[in-house]
């Protein structure tokens, strides 16, 4: 089975799945598994793809679990809350209530040095984690085949208590608000906080972030993280004794799998409005868009922004690492039609985005007569003084996601 695996792990398995016939000493079935959650472990989870002996579950958990980024990211934060702690104890412990394939839990508990206690209903999923955990470096755990509402009372004081609760519904519909999970976090809250120092709970990225702080208490940090520009999950950071206010802290992986990170301070953040457009434009990542972080993002990096309600900046020199993308300015124009006209020129083809602007795109690409695709980059948008235009633009040299 095992040198089954290996020799056809190339191979479509939807194909191999069709020729179980000609193996009739394979269990074609679990091979195929095995394959499928291999190939789709080389892109999402390339620790696991390298590591012989790993066993993957069915698809659905290999599709609903995170990825090594959005997990390591997981990791080097919950180290940086727990530093002082790892060394003023030397001893971390560490609680998955709602392990899944585990990857989550693995990856804290190897940056954290940690005694990870793993639970989780699904049998298999238990058997998974016993093999995996300590080939891939886990030395110090426990799985618990059980449900982590009902373990919760039962576990000895920790360092950390993390949890992803299901946000799918009895009929598998995709589900947001926190009281719409399962389990429902902020019944759990009291009791997390008494057996745990800290609490790190997964949410969606759909979820309302004011909705946070009026159902959960204590919450010292909400991180939302994105990969590549494409928000991905939000973590909510919990303290048994935080009275604080929350911090709000947009993170984006990119693919070298370094985290450009920015603390929102909109309290304390000036913004300035630009009377004309820069030699560079910028429009910030998903993560900044979703917490909404604009005079923020504006103060930290000096760029100036288009109007209250367009969400774009400009600048007359290159900001380096900017927290989104960043374009060259080649013009722009009105839209009154000769001077349209004149400004488009030949072009046939562009990629088009309409932020703060009475039209859609769909609309915007008819009445402009112009196709999706190519390397121009339009943006039909507002100024601060109301009047609409459109900017032609290029993806900087050294503009990253």
């Amino acid at each position: 089975m095992i040198e089954f695996i290996k020799q056809h792990r190339e191979e479509d398995p939807r194909q191999l799945a069709l020729q179980a016939q000609r193996y009739p000493d394979i269990d074609m079935r679990e091979a195929v598994v095995q394959i499928s959650g291999w190939q789709t472990a080389r892109k999402k989870l390339p620790l696991w793809a390298a590591t012989e002996g790993v066993v993957f579950p069915e698809h659905l958990s290999m599709e609903q679990c995170s990825s090594q980024l959005t997990a390591e990211y997981k990791a080097s934060l919950a180290l940086s809350l727990l530093d002082p702690l790892v060394r003023e104890s030397g001893t971390v412990r560490m609680t998955d209530l709602t392990g899944g394939f585990g990857v989550d839990a693995t990856m804290m508990a190897l940056r954290l040095n940690a005694h990870l206690t793993f639970v989780e209903r699904n049998e298999r999923l238990c058997e998974i984690a016993r093999n995996n955990l300590p080939l891939l470096g886990v030395t110090r755990f426990e799985v618990r085949n059980s449900d982590g509402t009902e373990e919760l009372g039962n576990l000895p004081q920790q360092t950390l208590i993390y949890i992803d609760p299901a946000r799918r519904d009895e009929h598998g519909s995709k589900t947001v608000a926190i009281s719409d999970c399962t389990p429902d976090i902020s019944s759990l809250e009291g009791l997390m906080k008494e057996k745990a120092e800290w609490t790190m709970v997964k949410l969606s990225p759909m979820i309302d972030l004011a909705s946070i702080g009026r159902t959960l208490k204590g919450v010292a940090e909400i991180h939302i993280v994105s990969v590549e520009g494409e928000c991905k999950e939000v973590l909510v950071l919990m303290h048994k004794g935080w009275t604080e206010e929350t911090a709000l802290v947009c993170a984006n992986i990119g693919k070298d799998g370094k985290a450009l990170v920015l603390r929102a301070d909109e309290g304390n953040s000036q913004c300035c409005y630009a009377t004309s457009v820069g030699k560079y434009l910028y429009e910030p990542n998903a993560s900044i868009m979703k917490a909404c972080a604009f005079k923020s993002v504006a103060q930290q990096y000096g760029v100036a922004k288009l109007h209250p309600s367009s969400h774009l900046y400009t600048s007359d020199t290159l900001v380096e690492g900017f927290p989104g993308r960043s374009f060259e300015v080649e013009g722009w124009s009105t839209f009154a039609k000769k001077e349209l006209r004149q400004f488009l020129g030949s072009i046939k083809k562009a990629n088009l985005t309409v932020r703060n602007f009475p039209s859609t795109v769909a609309d915007l690409r008819k009445r402009l007569k112009i196709a999706e695709g190519g390397d121009v980059y339009l943006f039909a948008t507002t100024l601060a003084d109301e009047s609409h235009i459109v900017i032609r633009c290029r993806k900087a040299a050294s503009a990253q996601q």
